[in-house]
């Protein structure tokens, strides 16, 4: 049997490939790093996540700005005693999306982990 009737075997019995699932927004590293790690706490600040995804604050900015239009996060501005702080939370939407993200995910690596068919002799 080959890869293709192998995978077509599957897909037939278990629906669309997990992969369908993953969301482009979520599954960029830094993205899913700011979602899970605001999943941990009420809220986390800028700094933290930058330090945590090493990342330069331009390209955090950048990821947060995609997060937020996608109604995932919020931030909020203020200060902490002189210093100008962003704390970031993650929104209803962003859990939801993340736990989609991570079924997605542990959908994969279940079908990677299963045992795979038996296929016969190969034709060549």
């Amino acid at each position: 049997m080959s890869v293709e009737d192998s995978t077509a075997a599957r897909d037939d019995q278990e629906g669309p490939h997990p992969t369908q699932a993953l969301d482009d927004t979520v599954h960029q590293r830094v993205r899913l790093g700011v979602l899970t790690i605001a999943s941990e706490a009420d809220r986390v600040e800028f700094g933290f996540l930058k330090k945590q995804l090493a990342v330069t604050d331009g390209n955090l900015s950048r990821h947060l700005k995609v997060l937020e239009e996608a109604g995932m996060i919020s931030t909020e501005k203020g200060y902490a005693g002189r210093r100008p702080r962003t704390w970031i939370t993650l929104t209803r939407e962003g859990a939801q999306a993340l736990d989609t993200e991570l079924r997605a995910l542990r959908a994969l690596v279940l079908r990677l982990e299963s045992p795979r068919p038996v296929s016969g002799p190969r034709d060549g």
